[in-house]
């Protein structure tokens, strides 16, 4: 962005950036109906937080499966990268849980995508059982 793309945004006010927040938290909190309705009357699905967190890497890191199928059948970007160059795939490793980790493979989710990506998430921290579950699936 250049410094004349930045000047051109407007400023959000306090009452917006307090709205944006909530929508961020019906993802880390699982508020299934209130997500899906905002993001069906037109918030994008791949809304991006200051830290570069999109609803889906936030419902991953919280567990939350249901909102990470309603985010993957609104077509949420199952590769997008946070500010630190972490996926989706990479919070669900991390957190070790398989089931949403198999729901983000089979919607296309890259294991090698990021400079934290999955593999190196699993390498790093030395998740063995979830390091098995990844070569197990990739059979």
């Amino acid at each position: 962005m250049t410094d004349n793309e930045a000047q051109e945004q407007p400023e959000l006010t306090d009452e917006q950036i307090a709205f944006l927040n909530t929508l961020f938290d019906y993802a880390r909190e699982g508020q299934v109906q209130a997500l899906s309705s905002v993001i069906d009357q037109g918030i994008p699905v791949d809304l991006r937080n200051h830290n570069g967190d999109t609803f889906l890497i936030l419902a991953a890191y919280r567990e939350q499966a249901q909102i990470i199928d309603v985010l993957l059948a609104r077509d949420a970007d199952v590769n997008a990268l946070n500010n630190r160059g972490q996926s989706a795939l990479t919070c669900a490793v991390f957190m070790q849980n398989t089931a949403i980790a198999k729901t983000l493979l089979d919607a296309g989710a890259d294991p090698d995508l990021g400079p934290q990506s999955a593999r190196a998430t699993i390498s790093a921290m030395g998740l063995d059982e979830m390091g098995q579950f990844l070569s197990e699936y990739e059979k």
